[in-house]
């Protein structure tokens, strides 16, 4: 009788440890799943970044030549 009992906590023990197992797997496969979006948008944050830097550069070139274009004119010339 005690042998039985040990068999049928040893299965309960192995069901669980089982179950366990499973749910760390799809809880990894969960997590990966999140990093991959994460890194998806890094990139697309990366990409916008990229753009907004090129459009403050020209913003920033085409003030500078418009003050260079005004550089030497008289006040008053209008």
């Amino acid at each position: 009788m005690p042998e039985a009992i040990a068999q049928s906590e040893l299965a309960a023990l192995t069901r669980r440890f089982e179950e366990v197992a499973d749910k760390n797997v799809r809880d990894f496969g969960i997590m990966k799943s999140d990093l991959t979006a994460v890194r998806l948008q890094i990139g697309n944050l990366d990409q916008k970044f990229e753009a907004v830097n090129k459009k403050i550069d020209r913003n920033q070139a085409q003030i500078v030549a418009l003050l260079t274009e005004l550089v030497g004119r008289r006040p008053d010339a209008g």
